[in-house]
């Protein structure tokens, strides 16, 4: 995984993040973001992913807004061109089992989240 963390950008690095959350490898988006952070580049490192898919667009907005927000950042601009999904995506799978923590994820989602209809638990990611 360090490839990415000598080369030019970390545009690959947050689609790598992006597709663990679609995937709900949640353990490979915390190392993913371990590794970043332990990386020292700043968020204005990450690129828009080169790619269509709207899931994959959106998910990745949101992570870098969210870092940026933890960072006390400010995203890159292209985060706000990015509007949000046409259906809702919880990007922890039990959510959509488990009522209370759907309406957990729903109410008090990350904004950057919440914004583009991607639900999460309010502290997600903040583990660092």
């Amino acid at each position: 995984m360090l490839f990415w963390i000598y080369g030019s950008c970390c545009m690959e690095m947050i689609e790598q993040m992006a597709e663990a959350a679609i995937s709900y490898d949640s353990l490979r988006l915390r190392s993913l973001v371990q590794d970043w952070i332990r990386s020292g580049h700043s968020v204005s490192d990450f690129r828009q992913p080169d790619q269509e898919d709207t899931k994959t667009l959106a998910i990745s907005a949101a992570l870098v807004e969210l870092l940026a927000e933890m960072r006390g950042e400010k995203p890159p601009q292209w985060t706000h061109a990015i509007g949000p999904l046409a259906e809702p995506f919880y990007l922890v799978e039990s959510a959509m089992k488990m009522k209370r923590l759907k309406i957990l994820c729903e109410t008090q989602s990350p904004e950057p989240m919440r914004r583009r209809r991607l639900y999460a638990p309010p502290h997600f990611l903040q583990f660092a």
